[in-house]
């Protein structure tokens, strides 16, 4: 008996707390027993990840590529963010470009130091806390270009394996299927 009639009015025996104008249904997958079932609209949690939190989330997560720090900003425990993950696909999706994004503006970052170098100021005070001298120091860290060209390398090669693949559309697979059309019509006899 899902609904109980009381003074003239059905009325749900849930009380409809997904329907209380606070709440927000959310599209989740389901617990997956042994048949396995389909995503199914819940009620968010009053406490829970709102849209906003995640969107907060992910745009410090593409900011600091560190989880953690992003958990943290969100007010949310670190293996709360990783039970999303694992139960919503489109979140997942979001977090992998997230973390695409700050990997790439630090890949940028580091391109710019090892084109530009770096400024370390080192400031040497006297006993009575004024400015004694001033040291300039700058550097270009040679190991991280060490690591970008060969990054990059293993890019342009993998770009380049690409290309070189067989093409469905490419000369040398038109010309095969010329042939193997030439032996076809060859023993039909036309």
């Amino acid at each position: 008996m899902a609904d109980a009639v009381k003074d003239g009015a059905r009325t749900s025996r849930f009380g409809g707390r997904a329907k209380a104008p606070e709440r927000v249904l959310a599209l989740e997958n389901g617990q997956q027993g042994r048949l396995g079932t389909a995503p199914q609209m819940r009620a968010m949690r009053k406490d829970g990840f709102t849209p906003e939190l995640r969107q907060r989330f992910l745009e410090t997560l593409a900011l600091t590529c560190n989880v953690s720090e992003a958990a943290r900003v969100v007010g949310r425990n670190l293996s709360t963010v990783y039970y999303l993950k694992r139960r919503d696909p489109g979140f997942a999706r979001a977090w992998k470009q997230a973390l695409a994004i700050g990997h790439e503006e630090l890949k940028t970052l580091m391109l710019r130091q090892a084109l530009f170098g770096t400024e370390d100021e080192e400031i040497m005070l006297d006993g009575e806390g004024a400015v004694k001298s001033r040291k300039i120091k700058r550097g270009h860290p040679h190991m991280i270009q060490a690591l970008l060209f060969r990054r990059h390398a293993e890019e342009v090669a993998e770009a380049q394996r690409l290309d070189e693949a067989e093409r469905p559309d490419g000369e040398e697979a038109v010309e095969r299927l010329r042939i193997a059309l030439e032996l076809v019509r060859k023993r039909s006899g036309v």
